[in-house]
């Protein structure tokens, strides 16, 4: 797993082989992080279910309790089937269009 501190976020991407151990190394570091917005890029070439994606509904829900957001990338995934409050997008420059907009939002009071 890689971290690479942006100016307004936190960019983390997988490096592991599988999706269980990405995601047991990121929660394991994800206190780190708890008070920045995180972009986290899932690579395509890992095989990843729905239930998978579905871990970090909890996540994406502290971050947004703690005022700052949690965006996935990945493009082999269906938007459409997850809940709203999990931003999964197919692009970085998305992602940080998501986090433009939830500030914008957060300051207007929403």
């Amino acid at each position: 797993m890689q971290f690479d501190k942006k100016e307004n976020y936190t960019y983390v991407s997988s490096d592991e082989n599988s999706f269980q151990e990405f995601y047991d190394t990121f929660i394991k570091q994800e206190k780190e992080f708890e008070k920045e917005h995180i972009i986290v890029h899932i690579s395509n070439e890992m095989s990843v279910s729905t239930e998978d994606f579905l871990l970090f509904l909890k996540v994406a829900e502290q971050k947004n309790e703690n005022g700052t957001s949690f965006v996935i990338i990945n493009t082999v995934v269906n938007v459409d089937d997850f809940p709203e409050n999990l931003n999964i997008v197919p692009t970085l420059q998305e992602a940080e269009d998501i986090l433009e907009m939830e500030n914008i939002e957060r300051e207007l009071g929403f």
